[in-house]
């Protein structure tokens, strides 16, 4: 992927304001942007306040950014306009073969909460069944890993199906109406398709292969304030920790922060998993696996090396 054609993956939503990267260089940091969409543990840290009762006490801010899905948040962490960020495993690698200025800050495992959905009453029964269908998912989002991973499971090609890239708001009408014959999502959206439009899981991502999601940051702010993204890091995984033992309350705070209804959060709740960390050996070759297939089929220009943009902490 060219670059021109990453920075087409932006939808609008990096549009927030952002300082100079240099001035946020030499000052203190006032004000942290974090990137969220609307699952996962950043929701619930936004809704219990989490990072902002720990930054308060050194008067750091912190400003949420919400966007509908990974490559336009990507796009907006590589200019500068958000500081940190969760995504799936698609987002950063075209990001990184774009150039992109981030890096990799923790990773975490996904055991479920994402897949293939077809309509209740598809004649599509397997995976071999997909061949010549319209499958509907987010360029460049983890989505996109999973119908490339699922097709090579079939023996299928990428050319043996219709792409139709769609943003999941954008997805999820199209799947109800018949306009898509599959639909490959990730949770809240998985849980809507599944509970409210009908559709029917064909695949669970955990059947395919191993996936992970990220905590991705700005690299210029990692390098001019790891002790701080250290920290955000730290706070992230204790909301995650309580987060694992405290379902039906997650699900309470990400129906409240989403407004996406209670039953559709706690199925997404019950089956997600929230626990983070550093980015493991495994984690790497795991997400270079991705990279490699990618670029292999000509989804992204150049072959990465996912190792050159893992943050460590140079306090560790």
């Amino acid at each position: 992927m060219k670059r021109r054609e990453f920075l087409k993956l932006s939808l609008g939503s990096a549009a927030v304001a952002a300082l100079p990267l240099r001035a946020r260089a030499e000052a203190a940091v006032k004000e942290i942007r974090i990137g969220y969409q609307k699952t996962g543990v950043l929701v619930i840290a936004r809704q219990r306040a989490a990072l902002e009762s720990h930054f308060k006490p050194a008067g750091i801010d912190v400003k949420w950014v919400e966007f509908s899905s990974g490559p336009p948040m990507m796009e907006a962490m590589n200019v500068g306009s958000v500081d940190y960020g969760a995504v799936g495993d698609s987002p950063p690698v075209f990001a990184q073969a774009a150039g992109a200025a981030i890096v990799y800050a923790a990773g975490q495992p996904i055991t479920n909460g994402q897949g293939i959905l077809v309509p209740r009453n598809s004649a599509i029964r397997t995976i071999a069944d997909l061949k010549g269908k319209r499958i509907g998912f987010t360029k460049g989002s983890s989505s996109h890993n999973i119908v490339v991973q699922t097709l090579e499971k079939a023996g299928l090609t990428y050319n043996d199906i219709t792409p139709v890239y769609l943003t999941p708001p954008d997805a999820g009408p199209a799947f109800a109406n018949g306009s898509i014959d599959a639909w490959a999502i990730w949770d809240p959206y998985f849980a809507i398709g599944e509970t409210k439009q009908n559709g029917r899981i064909l695949i669970n991502a955990h059947e395919i292969t191993k996936t992970n999601s990220f905590f991705i940051a700005n690299r210029d702010f990692s390098k001019n304030h790891g002790p701080v993204l250290q920290q955000i890091n730290d706070v992230i995984a204790s909301t995650a920790a309580w987060a694992e033992a405290h379902r039906d309350e997650v699900a309470k705070s990400l129906s409240a922060a989403t407004g996406i209804p209670l039953d559709i959060q706690t199925v997404a709740a019950n089956r997600a998993a929230f626990k983070i960390g550093p980015v493991t050996d495994d984690i790497v070759a795991t997400q270079q696996g991705v990279a490699d297939r990618f670029f292999k089929l000509g989804l992204i220009p150049r072959e990465i090396a996912i190792r050159d943009i893992v943050w460590r902490n140079p306090q560790s």
